[in-house]
């Protein structure tokens, strides 16, 4: 017997089931084209009973696996059908990538959820991640750009967008392993602190800062950030706003004006939903990989930035980047597969390639993007113009003079 559920979701495109009898369902025609091979029949139900969680439960348990095309066939086929999932969506485990039902991150909560999952192995980072262990979103101006590269010019066009001075105090909230803390204090001679609630990370970043005898510029601290005291000419967060939830935004763009000079300058780097809002889910990468996470849209930050007095400066939203930087990162996981399976397991592997697979096709066929929010405590304390981000080096950059500009003739 044929499972006739999918027939009225792929009008676009074929998936093509393979059941453990060696029989075939085709279902739709055409390009894009995926595959599914199931263990036993019984699991195809186990999808369709519970197709937010069981999908992505049941590729690591091994009950499914891909055929040509791999995963992200799969997903692509999906995204192509997407208006016709409806409220059921079927396989749709990438589109609710980042989001969750406890999103309510109490200080011990945070710590938790950190530990989740930037703890969980050092070398597994430092295997797929560049050499600066960035783990977010990187740039890449040109389409020859190697990972390394485009993360430091994404180091860089932030740098731009802070207006830096020697001399500077430098906020990082979020500050991973280090390495665009690092960055700012080599590059542009400012003082920095960066926030991290990760042991690993907390460890990793105060060893390199030694290491590379920067110690009397830059420090970390095992600190959230509702916790932090201080005044900063600039402060930065980059891939961390993903993880405060909702309940907490306003929260936190009170604590970044509070934080900031008269004159500062902030820029806040997140994974954003170029569509309206969702609703809660607890979806399995909010389960098994970011727990407490949820991805705004624009309509639900720029309210609480409003409420501070901040001024938003600038927005840029980065398209495709993600997704190639996703990929980048899952080709160096596949390198290293048999090294990971070996010490964490197939299942991890497993969950792993589906997470980082997963979001690199919502990245490039769904509506997540990331939003750098550009802010000020003034409206004139950054150029009027995009012309200084896009200088060759650091000593071009130079801070805004409003008298230039209200000069009359």
């Amino acid at each position: 017997m044929k499972i006739r559920f999918f027939d009225r979701l792929i009008s676009q495109g074929t998936l093509v089931i393979h059941y453990p009898d060696a029989n075939t369902q085709l279902i739709g025609n055409g390009e894009p084209k995926a595959h599914i091979h199931l263990r036993e029949r019984k699991v195809l139900t186990r999808l369709l009973s519970d197709p937010e969680m069981a999908f992505g439960e049941a590729y690591m348990e091994g009950d499914w696996w891909p055929g040509e095309g791999g995963l992200m066939a799969l997903f692509e086929l999906y995204f192509a059908n997407a208006s016709n999932f409806g409220s059921s969506r079927i396989l749709d485990i990438a589109r609710h990538a980042l989001r969750g039902l406890r999103e309510a991150n109490t200080r011990l909560r945070s710590r938790r959820n950190v530990h989740h999952h930037y703890d969980v192995d050092h070398d597994l980072f430092e295997r797929f991640l560049d050499e600066d262990m960035q783990y977010s979103c990187a740039y890449f101006e040109t389409a020859d750009m190697s990972l390394e590269d485009a993360q430091q010019a994404k180091c860089r066009h932030i740098a731009a967008k802070l207006c830096l001075q020697p001399g500077d105090r430098v906020l990082d909230i979020g500050s991973g392993w280090g390495g665009l803390a690092l960055y700012l204090a080599r590059h542009y001679d400012v003082d920095v602190t960066g926030l991290t609630l990760s042991d690993d990370q907390y460890d990793y970043a105060c060893r390199r800062a030694a290491e590379e005898g920067l110690g009397d510029r830059v420090r970390f601290a095992q600190q959230d950030y509702r916790e932090h005291q201080g005044e900063y000419d600039a402060i930065v967060s980059v891939g961390m706003f993903e993880h405060v939830g909702r309940p907490q935004f306003q929260k936190f763009f009170d604590q970044v004006a509070r934080l900031l000079k008269a004159d500062g300058r902030s820029l806040i780097h997140t994974i954003g939903r170029s569509g309206p809002p969702v609703e809660d889910t607890h979806g399995w990468i909010e389960k098994y990989i970011f727990p407490g996470g949820y991805v705004p849209s624009l309509s639900e930050v720029a309210p609480c930035v409003e409420n501070t007095g901040m001024s938003l400066s600038d927005l840029e939203v980065w398209r495709l980047h993600y997704a190639r930087t996703l990929a980048c990162w899952n080709d160096r996981f596949q390198q290293h597969r048999d090294e990971f399976q070996a010490r964490l397991g197939e299942r991890f592997c497993r969950m792993w390639e589906f997470y980082l697979l997963g979001c690199q096709a919502i990245f490039r066929w769904g509506e997540l993007v990331v939003f750098h929010l550009q802010l000020a405590q003034r409206n004139d304390a950054v150029p009027i113009t995009r012309d200084y981000l896009y200088r060759d080096t650091p000593d071009a950059v130079r801070r805004f003079d409003p008298a230039e500009f209200d000069q009359t003739g």
